[in-house]
């Protein structure tokens, strides 16, 4: 029989009622999720983060010594491939549009309604357990990782990221499969590679961004970021410009000048 996958969740609220009602909220869902951490504050749920390397990330935005959107900045940063959701008592569109900018997977009022708990953490099952099968089936499932060397091991990654670079992809649990941490496994793919394994798959996604914009010009924007690997079309034109330089729309408009010279 397969093993039921438990994905990790951390919460982070001030309010001990909401956050106990959250914890028993996402428990009694049975949808193979578990609460493995709580904090109530930003700076308090990033030592939980750090311990916990979760899968998913619950987390208000107005809570003392560090809010949450703060918090969602760092682990964006820092932890890309965490899921996250935002729980807010106050429908404010600003905080909707920062929640969008940082990746959140919801933006979800309180009082939290179980129907609405269910549906976004069905929507982040399905992600995780992509994610999963995706390094089953791949190269990364092998049965003896300690007869292969650092570069080897290095170059196996690199490998993954170039045939997948358009899908999700989790350093931490490619990591997990090596038995290392994903600091390390970032430490090897830079000294054989040449650059962290983050930079190389931006850098794939990119430039697979520039050939589109250049060659598939009915392609809008959304499809393109889509196509690379960046589903969110806010994100995906962030990224582009701090590459580029300029965004994508600015870059095909110039390339559709061009052509018509």
């Amino acid at each position: 029989m397969e093993e039921k996958i438990i994905y990790k969740v951390v919460v982070v609220e001030d309010e001990p009622l909401i956050l106990n009602n959250v914890v028993k909220k996402i428990t009694n869902m049975g949808m193979g999720f578990q609460v493995v951490g709580a904090a109530e504050d930003g700076k308090s749920a990033l030592k939980v983060i750090e311990e916990h390397y979760p899968d998913v990330l619950v987390t208000d935005i107005r809570m003392p010594v560090m809010d949450g959107l703060e918090l969602l900045k760092i682990i964006s940063s820092k932890y890309p491939n965490i899921k996250k959701i935002i729980i807010s008592g106050y429908d404010d569109f600003e905080y909707a549009k920062l929640a969008l900018k940082y990746e959140a997977a919801d933006y979800l009022l309180k009082p939290l309604k179980m129907e609405e708990l269910i549906e976004v953490f069905s929507r982040i099952r399905v992600s995780l357990d992509a994610q999963r099968s995706l390094l089953k089936n791949n190269i990364l499932m092998i049965k003896d990782n300690y007869s292969y060397s650092p570069e080897e091991i290095a170059r196996l990654v690199e490998t993954y990221i170039k045939e997948n670079f358009t899908h999700e992809i989790n350093f931490d649990l490619i990591a997990q499969k090596f038995r290392f941490n994903s600091s390390y496994l970032s430490k090897m793919f830079t000294k054989y590679i040449g650059e962290n394994p983050s930079k190389y798959l931006i850098s794939l996604r990119i430039n697979k961004a520039k050939y589109l914009l250049i060659n598939n010009r009915e392609l809008s924007i959304k499809e393109i970021g889509e196509l690379v690997g960046y589903p969110n079309q806010f994100y995906f034109s962030r990224i582009f410009k701090s590459i580029v330089g300029k965004s994508p729309a600015s870059f095909k408009d110039e390339i559709s000048i061009h052509a018509t010279l």
